[in-house]
């Protein structure tokens, strides 16, 4: 470590120390390192999805931005899973052969071939945790093929069909309680 270097991870020790804070941007969307980006304007990556997009509001999926696609994407597909379901993970959207777009509008009901979530239905199944804050994970897969599974695929099906054909891929992360 240089000087200069040491100098500064002493001044960011002390501003901790003393209460003070340092601004760091925190990111609306990840990445699966490969430049592709999932944003919404319903929440930022990390924050509470709106009550609108849950079972305590109106139930429609919300507005998804893409960006960062790249060449030879010949379709997307989208999966939106719980991790923090009492009984495991829970599927809550699958959606695959998405025909490449920058966008998918809220309360969308057609786009792609829809498969079916963990509860058995096809289509937006939209946050209802039981308990506690769970955690909402959205995936855009950008894929070198269609799939041409049939709809009412599951989320296992469609991962291993995928496998070998994602080119790139981005979460973005919502939280709900109720």
């Amino acid at each position: 470590m240089t000087r200069p270097c040491a100098w500064l991870a002493v001044l960011a020790v002390m501003l901790g120390a003393c209460g003070g804070t340092a601004t760091t941007t925190t990111p609306t969307t990840t990445t699966g390192g490969n430049g592709m980006e999932l944003t919404s304007t319903a929440f930022r990556h990390e924050a509470r999805i709106p009550s609108k997009y849950t079972c305590d509001g109106t139930e429609v999926s919300p507005p998804l931005q893409i960006a960062g696609i790249p060449a030879g994407t010949a379709a997307l597909a989208l999966i939106v899973e719980d991790p923090d379901a009492p009984r495991g993970t829970w599927d809550h959207w699958v959606v695959y052969d998405i025909p490449v777009t920058t966008s998918i509008p809220e309360g969308v009901e057609s786009i792609g071939t829809t498969g079916v979530s963990t509860g058995g239905e096809q289509g937006y199944e939209s946050p209802c945790p039981p308990s506690g804050s769970h955690r909402y994970v959205f995936t855009i897969y950008a894929l070198d093929t269609t799939l041409g599974l049939a709809p009412g695929a599951n989320k296992v099906a469609l991962l291993a069909a995928m496998e070998g054909h994602v080119l790139a891929s981005a979460t973005l992360l919502g939280r709900y309680s109720r």
